[in-house]
């Protein structure tokens, strides 16, 4: 009876095996396996009767224990013995080969590289040098959206960027340009114009110092609120006198520092660089580039009007009006969060 029982267990478990491999001399049986073994480590590992990279391991175990019952009779332990021992080479090979196809899986996935990122754009950007911009050597960061970089400076606690925001955001314009390109360079020269809810990127008005309000500006950034122009205005000395130490020093008709025998003072003081953009209107129409900046707040006075700040070429301070959301395209400058 005990040998007839450990036969009939010695069947048992070489059919099992057959039924789990499949046919041993098939290759799809083998490549089906291989697949598995790629979305499914834990499992086949756990198993030491699985087939490896060589299909012949197996059977032979397999069919030592089934050939002759009476040599399982005579010598059930050690014929087991040789039969497990037979297979857990088999399981270890195939642990290797699963492991070697998730490593290629992994390190081949297109998705990661064939995409280029934001970050990837920005790579290298800084390079130990800072970029010179309107004659002083400035911080600068890179907009991870599209890879333009920026400079910026510290003036009191805040720090600005120190030219006007170029984002290529739907809606906004180039000056003399309704095609959504630069023909004329007048975007590389001063920034694009955007209207106050393509600023905003359609956010709740706020009038929090800082503003919370991100909008077109870069991670990171954000559009100052009016507050934050108040916070400006005094750390550059007052309303009076802004416009004369904000204008950049080259970019304004007829105006420059001091002594460079241009007619209007544009000193540049604190290298924020406040260039005259000009701006458009919603007929397609656009005036005063050359000699007029008009910057959006994140501020709103109602629900058709929100304020801006804006310099004129022949005043030497900064005015504080609100205009149509929709019927004006301005500059934006952003400051750091």
């Amino acid at each position: 009876m005990k040998q007839f029982l450990i036969l009939a267990s010695t069947l048992i478990f070489a059919s099992c095996v057959d039924i789990e491999r499949g046919n041993p001399e098939d290759p799809g049986s083998r490549n089906y396996n291989i697949n598995r073994l790629s979305s499914s480590l834990s499992v086949e590992v756990s198993s030491s009767s699985e087939p490896s990279s060589s299909s012949s391991s197996v059977p032979q175990s397999s069919s030592s224990v089934v050939a002759s019952s009476s040599s399982v009779v005579e010598s059930s332990s050690s014929s087991m013995l040789s039969s497990s021992s037979s297979a857990l080479p088999s399981s270890s090979s195939v642990a290797a080969s699963s492991s070697s196809v998730v490593e290629y899986s992994s390190s081949s996935m297109p998705s990661s590289s064939s995409v280029i990122t934001g970050e990837e754009l920005c790579t290298g950007f800084v390079d130990g040098i800072p970029r010179e911009h309107y004659g002083k050597n400035k911080a600068q960061f890179c907009d991870s959206r599209d890879g333009k970089k920026y400079v910026y400076v510290k003036i009191g606690e805040q720090y600005w960027m120190a030219e006007n925001l170029n984002y290529n955001a739907s809606g906004s314009r180039c000056y003399d340009d309704n095609t959504g390109g630069d023909s004329q360079g007048n975007c590389a020269k001063y920034g694009r114009l955007y209207n106050w809810a393509t600023a905003m990127a359609n956010s709740a008005s706020s009038t929090a110092n800082p503003s919370g309000v991100r909008g077109v500006c870069p991670s990171d950034w954000h559009l100052p609120s009016d507050a934050e122009w108040n916070a400006l205005m005094t750390a550059v000395g007052g309303l009076s006198t802004a416009g004369k130490h904000l204008k950049a020093r080259d970019g304004w008709n007829s105006c420059g520092p001091s002594g460079s025998g241009k007619s209007y003072s544009c000193e540049d003081t604190y290298g924020f660089a406040a260039l005259p953009g000009g701006y458009g209107f919603s007929d397609g129409s656009f005036s005063y580039v050359g000699n007029n900046g008009r910057w959006w707040s994140a501020t709103e006075l109602n629900a058709n009007y929100a304020y801006s700040r804006y310099m004129y070429l022949y005043d030497e301070d900064v005015s504080r009006s609100h205009y149509g959301k929709s019927h004006y395209w301005f500059s934006v400058r952003c400051l750091q969060d």
